[in-house]
């Protein structure tokens, strides 16, 4: 969590005692234990926010200090504890669901429940209140539109039907839209639900109003006998602004898949070992330090432990990066879980719940998807301001026509304020930003690069520096036959062939691998008579009639078969980043086989293009550091880092943007996740993990690192588009307010009907609409096709 803001920003709570979390009993929010703002009531120090907060508090403290004060301030009870945070102010902190008092957004839960569901209730109740008021506010827009063409109707008759297929868009659909507006209003924090709220009630208010009392009105303001009505406005606004919601919620509800999918990958239950010699499965959250427990071939170890019995190589890829099993024995560590292989294992364990190495992941995700506030966009930068303008005029409108303009001139006062808030509605702000996303992200789909939000495509035209994984980023993930080399005497087919006959009877990837190779081949495989497995070393059987044994170099000194002839060469093979097996037949050296993870066709290109768009490369891989500097050498990278834990990939990440570097991760295994969460721009690798995914503001589609730099060209040209929408929204603002106010009046006599100005309004939306779309047509380099 970011520490809390000073007192301009808030903060969440009153102090009980010295040493408690100080928090604003009035709005909730955090407060800095400095805040000039407090109050003392029964012997306790209260701090606020706000001198605001504080007079709310002073002139009625039970409303505040009762205990159904802190669920009435957040909307609901808490749920299980469960505390709550803004995505975009993380130092708001509350216990239940509700509002944030600064922005407006829903609270969000600050850990997820790996059963909860995807969508939240906001997203729910939002896209319920947009689908049943559609076709009210499509039928109302086409009545307005066409009305006199398509419906022989009076004009009154006409508005009150407007009026009530407007009403239930506007004050059922409209009612959240509208009541964050009053709260920013209230909070003082003046945000985009300020101009959309001013924009609807101007809208819907001054239409009711003509349509129930007509004669308030000048002739000069009637058109064929009837005031112009805006109901059609204020309800598509509201559609609009509701179907942005919806989008932005969906993307919203990716940043807890990611600790929802970690969560899900511990198994549910446990197979315990009792006292009595019997076993009972029970639920992991039952298992303590100490506890045996039975792990089966193909279970997950259930809790970080040690073993007590049994030998098996455990996947433990998911967690460690660690792309080959690792065996393991008796005294050995594992991995809640991770995959146990084909033996059965007696585990002890160690570290359970919150303690555990899974768990750790989960709170290093959820930390570092907390731990920057979202960027602050350009529409929101200038809201407050653009906000206090637009009331400003249009109170000096208002007063001004009112005390100097000619009769009716309140009724001209009225009309013309109407007219600037109505101009000013920021449906054309509103779509600014969103309309470039929408097709700017289409356009990058079809490039194979998936954009998770906005911030990610805002973010990565200023990245500077890409850390890159080894497994399954830089190399396929999976080993294969790298290299044979067979004694004098003796084929490489023939070896690989023997070799691949006695792995039948392994289960062992690097087994997988060289079976794989000889049929490849074409070669025939025999039978194996005797099969024999040594732990941590390798395997020996017979084959052909011929004793035949396969594995490490530990495995041929327990031979006494000599390798002087073959050393040189495995440690030019082991250099070069490959595992290297050693083969003996009836007690003599028969050659070795060399196995390794290749790297991906393109990558060496895809650095080229990288390092062209003045990206410095770094690796970070949690394999061995003599196979990550191989590999890295291949590739003629010299920022290189091998061995790293989850926690270190982290550290690295923060250490280069404790430098000013902005990072982007490229990973794909869940010893990624919380590095890919904490970077800048988190890239995932389209093979990747659920959780790496999840974790990730961008996946490329085909895992090909050239559409890093596809990514980069759409966010540059996206965030043009953005601030090309932004000044086009504002023009028609900064153009059609001063003539909606009658600066031209006394010049021209011209006075800007509201009508006129829904059709300005309508005109700077339809301009950001199509500037967005040639986004669709942006070129990207060629490097990236």
């Amino acid at each position: 969590m970011n520490a809390p803001h000073s007192c301009c920003h808030g903060g969440a709570a009153h102090a009980h005692a010295a040493g408690s979390a100080l928090r604003d009993p009035v709005c909730g929010m955090t407060v800095a234990p400095d805040s000039p703002h407090h109050a003392r009531h029964d012997g306790v120090d209260h701090r606020f926010c706000s001198a605001r907060c504080r007079e709310r508090f002073v002139a009625d403290p039970a409303r505040f200090l009762s205990p159904a004060a802190e669920t009435a301030a957040v909307g609901t009870a808490p749920v299980d504890g469960a505390m709550y945070t803004c995505p975009m102010h993380p130092e708001i902190v509350r216990p239940g669901p509700g509002i944030c008092p600064l922005c407006g957004m829903a609270l969000e839960p600050v850990m997820p429940q790996a059963d909860a569901g995807e969508a939240s209730e906001e997203l729910v109740d939002f896209r319920r209140r947009f689908l049943r008021t559609l076709p009210l506010t499509i039928a109302v827009f086409v009545l307005a539109m066409s009305g006199d063409r398509l419906f022989a109707l009076p004009h009154a008759m006409r508005n009150a039907i407007e009026l009530v297929l407007s009403a239930p868009v506007v004050l059922w659909a409209g009612l959240p839209l509208l009541a964050r507006g009053v709260q920013s209003l209230r909070n003082r924090h003046l945000n985009m639900w300020t101009l959309i709220g001013i924009g609807v009630a101007a809208a819907f208010g001054y239409s009711v109003v003509a349509t129930l009392v007509p004669g308030l009105f000048p002739d000069a303001f009637r058109m064929h006998g009837r005031v112009g009505v805006y109901f059609e406005a204020a309800a598509v606004i509201v559609s609009l602004t509701l179907l942005g919601q919806v989008l932005e919620l969906h993307a919203r509800s990716a940043t807890s898949a990611a600790i929802r999918a970690l969560l899900g990958l511990a198994p549910k239950t446990a197979r315990r070992l009792r006292e009595d010699g019997g076993e009972e499965d029970v639920p992991l959250a039952e298992v303590a330090p100490g506890d045996r427990l039975r792990v089966r071939p193909g279970e997950k170890i259930p809790v970080d432990g040690e073993v007590l019995d049994g030998r098996s190589a455990v996947d433990e890829s998911l967690l460690t990066g660690e792309s080959l099993p690792v065996e393991k024995a008796p005294g050995q560590r594992v991995i809640g879980a991770s995959m146990n292989g084909s033996g059965s294992l007696v585990v002890r364990a160690t570290q359970v719940g919150a303690a555990g190495l899974l768990a750790q992941i989960v709170k290093l995700v959820a930390d570092a998807q907390r731990s920057r506030a979202p960027m602050q966009r350009l529409a929101d930068r200038v809201a407050g301001v653009f906000v206090v303008g637009v009331l400003a005029v249009a109170l000096l409108t208002l007063l001004g026509w009112g005390l100097l303009g000619p009769d009716p001139a309140w009724t001209h006062a009225i009309v013309n304020a109407v007219s600037v808030l109505i101009i000013a509605c920021p449906c054309a702000l509103g779509l600014a930003t969103p309309m470039s996303i929408m097709v700017a992200t289409g356009r990058a789909a079809r490039a194979g690069v998936l954009f998770r939000d906005a911030e990610a495509l805002e973010r990565l035209r200023e990245v500077d520096t890409v850390i890159l994984d080894k497994t399954g980023t830089l190399t396929e993930g999976r080993p294969v036959l790298h290299e044979i080399v067979a004694a004098p005497g003796m084929s490489d087919d023939d070896l690989l062939r023997r070799s691949a006959s006695l792995e039948q009877a392994s289960e062992h990837p690097l087994g997988i691998a060289i079976i794989a190779a000889a049929r490849e081949r074409g070669l025939a495989l025999s039978t194996v008579t005797t099969f024999d497995s040594i732990a941590g070393q390798g395997i020996a059987g017979e084959v052909d009639g011929v004793r035949l044994a396969l594995g490490n170099a530990a495995l041929m000194q327990s031979l006494a078969v000599d390798l002087a002839a073959l050393s040189g060469i495995a440690e030019r093979l082991r250099a070069s980043g490959a595992s290297v097996l050693f083969a003996a037949m009836d007690g003599r050296a028969a050659g070795l086989i060399a196995v390794a993870d290749p790297v991906k066709p393109g990558t060496a290109a895809a650095l080229r293009a990288l390092r062209e768009a003045g990206l410095a490369i770094v690796v970070a891989s949690g394999d061995a550091p003599a196979t990550v500097r191989a590999v890295a050498a291949q590739l003629d990278i010299a920022d290189v880092h091998g061995g790293l834990q989850p926690q270190d990939k982290l550290a690295l990440v923060r250490q280069l943007q404790a430098q000013g570097r902005r990072v982007a991760m490229a990973g794909d295994g869940v010893n990624d996740a919380p590095a890919l969460a904490a970077a800048d721009v988190g890239i995932a690798m389209g093979s990747g993990t659920d959780v790496a995914l999840a974790s990730a503001a961008v996946t490329l589609v085909k895992g090909d690192l050239r559409r890093i730099v596809t990514a980069r060209a759409v966010s540059v040209a996206t965030v043009r588009n953005m601030k090309q929408n932004l000044l086009f929204a504002f023009l028609y603002n900064a153009l059609g307010v001063p003539v909606a106010a009658g600066l031209l009046y006394p010049l021209t006599g011209w006075l800007l009907d509201p009508m006129l100005a829904a059709l300005a309004m309508s005109l700077s939306s339809v301009s950001v609409v199509a500037n967005a779309l040639r986004l669709s047509r942006v070129k990207l380099a060629e490097t990236a096709a």
